[in-house]
């Protein structure tokens, strides 16, 4: 049996995004020892998963572990992935398939964003306030994620006001977001975007934080997540897990 492992990033028309996202991709490749890796991307940017999928099997694969890098469950891990896969079950009916989940909630990615903004702003205050700022989708589970996360940041950071918002797909967006905690904070306010890279979300972020910056407002941005060691090491762990529970490794059966 030939293992293979296929990564399926979410894509972004941003040339420096899809840059970011490969070379993160190809570091984890480096410190996973499995004959074949592949990396795939749902979308905006190739090569797609199909391309991906066929590469692995031009390569002999009989087994492949599809992991996807997203950061939370929703519509893209429930439906969209599965449905690019399915036609390739179909087609490939010898191989068998499995897929990873999203990280999900995690404490140690809270903390690993508690060091990113402790690394921007030295000493954290507790006057400052943090604003959330998630990719956004439909699903309700993105909301009653973004709430434990929430939570358990404002107890890490030792800060009294952290506020969600989404750039895309749900409420309270972006713009009303940061204009109401701009508002009312009482302090810094620092801006953590919870996206894995750069991309077209992110510049709108990076642009508005720009322009308060220049208007005299002390506010902050800090970076995305994939700058922290721990995403990395999250991603080796479920390609390496290759079908073990622990992880929570969904198998599509035939």
């Amino acid at each position: 049996m030939t293992k293979a492992i296929l990564y399926v990033g979410h894509g972004t028309r941003s040339k420096k995004g899809a840059w970011e996202a490969k070379g993160f991709l190809n570091r984890v490749i480096d410190k996973v020892d499995a004959p074949i890796q592949e990396i795939s991307f749902l979308e905006l940017t190739e090569p797609y998963i199909p391309e991906g999928f066929e590469r692995c099997v031009a390569k002999s694969a009989t087994e492949i572990t599809v992991v996807p890098v997203f950061l939370l469950t929703a519509g893209h891990i429930k439906e969209d992935i599965p449905e690019a896969l399915e036609p390739l079950r179909v087609k490939y009916p010898q191989v068998r398939l499995e897929i990873a989940p999203a990280f999900g909630v995690q404490e140690r990615i809270v903390e690993a964003i508690s060091e990113l903004v402790r690394e921007t702003v030295g000493k954290v205050e507790e006057t400052d306030s943090v604003l959330l700022v998630g990719r956004g989708s439909s699903d309700p589970a993105i909301h009653e994620a973004f709430a434990e996360i929430k939570t358990v940041l404002a107890d890490r950071l030792g800060v009294s006001k952290v506020s969600v918002c989404y750039l895309a797909a749900t409420t309270p967006l972006f713009t009303e977001g940061i204009e109401r905690i701009s508002g009312e904070a009482a302090g810094r306010v620092l801006v953590v975007p919870y996206l894995l890279f750069a991309g077209l979300l992110l510049s709108e972020v990076e642009r508005e934080v720009q322009k308060r910056q220049r208007s005299g407002q002390d506010i902050l941005l800090i970076q995305q997540l994939s700058h922290h060691r721990v995403i990395e090491d999250i991603v080796v762990e479920r390609a390496t897990a290759l079908g073990k529970e622990e992880v929570g490794i969904a198998t599509i059966n035939h």
